[in-house]
């Protein structure tokens, strides 16, 4: 009897563990192969178990998460090449990030990011083995790499640069990958890698928009509800900074990927409130992004 008293106090402990430190990703991953042609397709099905096991069973952090906490996340793959017998495949990938807006039932967009290399190697229940500290295959390494920049930029928005940790982590995976040769990793290939992204993170020239990221969700979107107007300028002075850092890297990637997160959000903060602030923001965002189709209906109701 105390034999079984133990054990269910164990059982007990191990299941209350379980649920203080959950894992912190909710990331659902979505295979398109249409353009594949196999009559084999069961593959495909097992990359999407596979790919999400990997993702959402890890602990990346030592940071205690609850269900309701995990961060809502995707990755869309597009496969363009490849074939179930060869086992190697070539995509086209989509990341994205959401992030509750407090006090709402509104997700905002953090991360719109879209990976033109996603090369790897898989095999139908293929284990998917990872190291932080060496590269074992570009997928795995790939995959964790999403996990710290998504990690990175949703700590971001909770605290002042809250997501260093996870970015160091990042640019870890980049280096453990570059001997590979493998695309994307190349710090001259393409300004659109995942070296690039990396590195405009933590450039110090361009700190102001990780800055920015916190003052946009705290001090600008959960407090949208109880001021607008105060909350409107705090968003504007963010594409002030976003702005100072394109006019020093107007090709920066992460300025590019902030305007494919925000651009429909910034439309619909900047529609209403005061017209003098609506047209700053929309001159400041015509000048330096290329939505001007999207950013024209701010000024829609200013007559």
């Amino acid at each position: 009897m105390a034999s079984l008293c133990r054990y269910l106090g164990s059982l007990i402990l191990c299941v209350c563990c379980i649920s203080v430190w959950a894992q912190e990703l909710n990331c659902k991953v979505t295979i398109n192969a249409d353009q594949i042609q196999t009559t084999d397709r069961a593959i495909f099905k097992d990359m999407e178990r596979a790919f999400a096991l990997f993702l959402n069973t890890r602990k990346w952090t030592n940071d205690a998460f609850k269900s309701h906490e995990k961060i809502n996340c995707g990755i869309f793959l597009n496969i363009s090449k490849g074939t179930p017998s060869s086992g190697s495949f070539s995509a086209s990938a989509q990341i994205t990030l959401g992030r509750p807006v407090f006090n709402t039932n509104y997700e905002t967009v953090l991360l719109n990011f879209a990976d033109r290399e996603f090369e790897f190697e898989y095999y139908e229940s293929m284990p998917l083995e990872y190291n932080d500290n060496t590269y074992i295959n570009n997928l795995t390494s790939m995959l964790a790499y999403y996990a710290y920049i998504i990690l990175g930029m949703d700590y971001d928005s909770f605290s002042e640069l809250g997501g260093a940790p996870y970015f160091q982590k990042a640019l870890m995976v980049v280096n453990n990958a570059q001997p590979s040769n493998r695309p994307g990793w190349a710090a001259l290939a393409s300004n659109r890698n995942r070296y690039n992204l990396i590195e405009n993170i933590n450039n110090p020239q361009m700190v102001d928009i990780r800055k920015g990221t916190y003052r946009y969700h705290r001090l600008g979107l959960d407090t949208f509800e109880k001021d607008p107007d105060k909350s409107r300028e705090a968003i504007l002075d963010v594409i002030k900074a976003v702005r100072k850092v394109w006019t020093i890297y107007p090709s920066s990637i992460l300025v590019t990927t902030f305007f494919d997160s925000k651009a429909n959000e910034l439309v619909n903060v900047f529609s209403q409130g005061s017209l003098q602030v609506r047209r700053e923001a929309f001159d400041i965002l015509t000048n330096i992004d290329s939505k001007r189709n999207i950013y024209q209906k701010i000024l829609e109701n200013s007559n």
